[in-house]
This record gives structure tokens, C-alpha cells and sequence, in this order.
């Protein structure tokens, strides 16, 4: 077994006019946003694709220091290498660095100076074409005592940009804001979710509850509300039974937790006579945003069906699925979560992944694929599902997961956000209209992608039209 790879520097006695040293690097965009979070360049010519098109070199480009760093990578690790002092650094750019480009940095020897062992170094960064991008020369203390170390490995980097969210709010662009009935919307938090969502021009707010308590929040949140209109109501019951009024009247096309408990506001949507159920079983659904994932997971049901049952699980994965068609997934891949991916009796989830899976085999759940029982290790990794040596189209690339229940859910869920550093868009769907559960704790970045997730079901044609009560609630 062979060591640690070693860094070993050479001393300014060992160095010699015109010793030479080099480091080669592909410029990926991902070298682009690790610079300019350390440096805190946010310049759109490097990260906006869009804006950079029509700027002068119309691509994005590297910043320019980026192929300085290059250069002191040399210095600090090859020649001279460890123990060198930086004492100065002249650069001119040349040409632009745009991503996929292949820049190989070298330093030449070029004057040493045995007062203060400072020797001078031309530097220069060229193209995978051979052309400069970066001359200059750099000015530096070389070592005096031998150093050789090991190489320090460096920590793995990951980089949420968060980039599945932004572009379900692009999805939004296109249309009009939809009418968003608001259901007690008297604290800070509520006020500021509904007024950056109608700032961003996803809904038209219709704030139910307490005037008096509506126009405290928004004072203390800083926010002007006196565009929206706002209907009275006593206390948080009757806001959520009027809200759901508006939304049986057609006056509104979404619904918006404020600050009441869900339980009271699906208290007034789940009646058969007088709420908003279709001939679906209502469910939830997280969009999850998770680092590192190339895609949005969506997980189902981690806040409304406790112990669903196989009926109920059907109606959980036809809610996903029309869900993923709207988030822009054609045929979304639709795994069946338990302990274990073979089927046992003893484990109920078992039985019904089967079972699920043999109902979309004969047409009673559409729209996607399905399989199930996997753990969740298989479902979301490749490497793992061959390792158990499972063939499967949805085995490592599932788009919906489904839990056997809301305690897997809502702890899969949780773990994903305060470990994963996801973010967690969620909806209440097969009612009549989209629902919005917000949370004190959601960003505002997380807030309005569940507010886009919402307009883009309400603007699509529903799947479930309402109908007379077929599952218990």
C-alpha cells in the first residue's frame, strides 16, 4: 500500500535561473461559484448565462483572478512551494477564460536576489489553443529549510444553488397571478410569505381573518398591505370557513395557511358538503430542493395521512404524479419506499408497494412509473441498487418517493433540511384547490417556491374533478 502523496518545496539555493513549474486546471462552472462565494464576486458577466450573452465576450467568462489563483497555486505548491512568502504579483489579462477551457499556469525563474532570498518569477496562462490569457510576474521569498509534507487533502465542497426552485418559478412567469385566499394571515411571518409572493407576482391576496390583527402583523413586519383587500372575520375558525367559501364561489383558485394550526384550516376543507373534496384522497406533498441531487424529489405523505391505507396510497401516488406533470416531469419515476426492496409479509409497505405496483400494471394508476418495495438508499443511488443487484427503471433515479407513513415521511423529510441542507416546498393537493401549509421556519426563497408549485396547479386543468365523497376523511 503506497503512502500519502508528499508536497516537497525547493529552497532558494536549490532553485536556478530558469527553473520551471506548471499546474493545469479545466475551467468548470463550478469553479466559478465556489470564487465567487469565497470572494463575494457576484458579477452577472460570470454568473448569469443570460446577461452575459450580450455583454462584450457573450459567454460567461472566469473572473479574472481566478487564473491568478492559478499562478499562486504554483508558486505555494511547486516551485518554490511550501514555506514561499507572496511579496508582490504584476498581471495583465489577455484573453477571456470561459468555461470548459483547459489554462495551464507556469512560473520561470528569471532573477534571484541573495538579500532576503527573493526571486523574481515570470508568469503566464495559456489557452488549451496555446494563447495567453494571463501574463505578469510575481515577486516572492523563496524557503530556505527543506519541507516535505503530505499533501493536505481537501474537504469535499457542495453547492446548493438551489437552481430546481428557480426555474419552478420561471415556470410561473408566463401567467397571471392567481387569487389567493389567505387564512389568518395575523402575524409577521404570514404577512411577509404573502406580500414577497405577491411582490413576485405569483397571487392576488385575499386576506381573511381580524382586520385589526391583519394591520398589526403588517406594521410590525414593515409591510404595506393597503393594496390587498382584506375580509373581516372574528377569529380563526371563521376565517378558514370563509376562505373556503371563496374558494367554492370561484373567488379564489388557492388556498394559504397563515397563522392558525393546520388541523383547524383542514378542519374547514375536508367536509364532503360544505369543504373542497374531490374524489381524491387530499395529501401532501413535499418538493424537496436537496444539494447535490440533479433533481427535485418529491416526497408523499409526510403531513396529512397518518397511516394511509392501499386505497389511500393510490390516491397519494395519482396526486404526486399529476403533480411532477405540472412541475414539468412527463413520466415521473415513482418509487414505493419500506425497510427492505424485497416483499415480506410481515412488513405491511411491502405488500402494498406490490400491490401499487400491479395496479399500474393494469391501468388503475396512470401517468407514471412505478416500483416498490426499495429503501431508500436504492431508490436514489445507482451505486446502490446494483450493488443489490436490482434491475429497475425507477431503482436509483426516482423523481416521487413514496412513505409508508407520516412519521417516515415527515422524519425523511426533516432529515433532508436540517442535515441535507434541503429546502422543503410543500402543497396539500386532490382537493379543489391547491393548498399552501407555510411554516415560521421557511426562507423566502423556500416560501415562494411553494407558492409557484401552488399557481402552477392552479392554472393547470385538474386532474380530479370534484365529485361526491368516495374514501372516508
Amino acid at each position: 500500500m503506497s503512502g500519502p502523496e508528499m508536497i516537497e518545496n525547493r529552497t532558494f539555493d536549490e532553485i536556478v535561473v530558469g527553473d520551471s513549474a506548471s499546474v493545469t486546471r479545466v475551467l468548470g462552472e463550478r469553479d466559478i461559484q465556489l470564487f465567487a462565494l469565497v470572494s463575494g464576486d457576484v458579477n452577472p458577466a460570470h454568473l448569469d448565462a443570460e446577461f452575459a450573452a450580450g455583454d462584450l465576450f457573450g459567454r460567461v467568462i472566469a473572473h479574472g483572478l481566478w487564473g491568478g489563483g492559478l499562478i499562486s497555486a504554483v508558486l505555494g505548491t511547486e516551485l518554490p512551494g511550501p514555506g514561499t512568502i507572496y511579496l508582490g504579483q504584476s498581471l495583465r489579462f489577455r484573453r477571456p477564460v470561459a468555461l470548459g477551457d483547459t489554462i495551464t499556469a507556469t512560473v520561470i525563474a528569471k532573477e534571484k536576489r541573495l538579500e532576503h532570498q527573493v526571486i523574481l518569477f515570470d508568469c503566464r496562462c495559456v489557452n488549451q489553443k496555446g494563447e495567453d490569457v494571463i501574463t505578469g510576474e510575481a515577486e516572492v521569498r523563496a524557503p530556505t529549510e527543506k519541507v516535505r509534507r503530505p499533501r493536505t487533502a481537501l474537504p469535499d465542497v457542495q453547492i446548493a444553488d438551489h437552481d430546481g426552485y428557480r426555474k419552478l418559478i420561471e415556470r410561473t412567469a408566463d401567467g397571471e397571478p392567481v387569487p389567493a385566499a389567505i387564512v389568518h394571515p395575523c402575524s409577521p411571518a404570514a404577512i411577509t410569505a404573502t406580500a414577497n409572493a405577491a411582490e413576485a407576482g405569483l397571487i392576488v391576496p385575499l386576506l381573511v381573518g381580524p382586520q385589526t390583527r391583519i394591520q398589526a402583523a403588517a406594521a410590525e413586519a414593515g409591510k404595506d398591505i393597503s393594496a390587498f383587500q382584506v375580509i373581516d372575520t372574528p377569529h380563526s375558525h371563521a376565517a378558514a370557513a370563509r376562505a373556503v367559501e371563496l374558494v367554492r364561489s370561484g373567488e379564489a383558485r388557492l388556498l394559504m395557511k397563515g397563522s392558525l394550526h393546520t388541523d383547524e384550516m383542514m378542519g374547514a376543507v375536508v367536509p364532503s358538503a360544505t369543504g373542497l373534496r374531490t374524489e381524491r384522497r387530499i395529501s401532501h406533498a413535499y418538493v424537496m430542493d436537496v444539494p447535490g441531487h440533479p433533481a427535485p424529489l418529491i416526497i408523499t405523505d409526510a403531513a396529512i395521512n397518518i397511516e394511509p391505507s392501499l386505497e389511500d396510497k393510490a390516491d397519494i401516488i395519482r396526486n404526486a404524479i399529476d403533480l411532477a406533470h405540472v412541475i414539468g416531469i412527463e413520466a415521473p419515476k415513482v418509487a414505493i419506499l419500506s425497510a427492505v426492496e424485497t416483499v415480506n409479509p410481515a412488513i405491511r409497505s411491502t405488500l402494498d408497494a406490490a400491490a401499487l405496483c400491479k395496479m399500474a400494471d393494469r391501468g388503475q394508476i396512470t401517468g407514471g412509473v412505478l416500483d416498490g418495495p426499495l429503501a431508500f438508499d436504492n431508490a436514489i443511488s445507482e451505486a446502490a441498487a446494483k450493488e443489490k443487484g436490482i434491475v429497475s427503471p425507477v431503482a436509483g433515479r426516482a423523481e416521487i418517493l413514496v412513505v409508508p407513513n407520516l412519521e417516515a415521511g415527515n422524519m425523511l423529510a426533516k432529515q433532508l433540511t436540517f442535515l441535507g441542507g434541503a429546502d422543503a416546498a410543500g402543497v396539500v393537493l386532490g382537493a379543489r384547490v391547491p393548498i399552501i401549509l407555510t411554516s415560521r421556519a421557511d426562507s423566502l426563497r423556500t416560501s415562494l417556491a411553494s407558492c409557484a408549485v401552488a399557481v402552477l396547479l392552479a392554472r393547470a386543468a385538474p386532474k380530479a374533478a370534484p365529485g361526491p365523497l368516495v374514501h372516508p376523511a
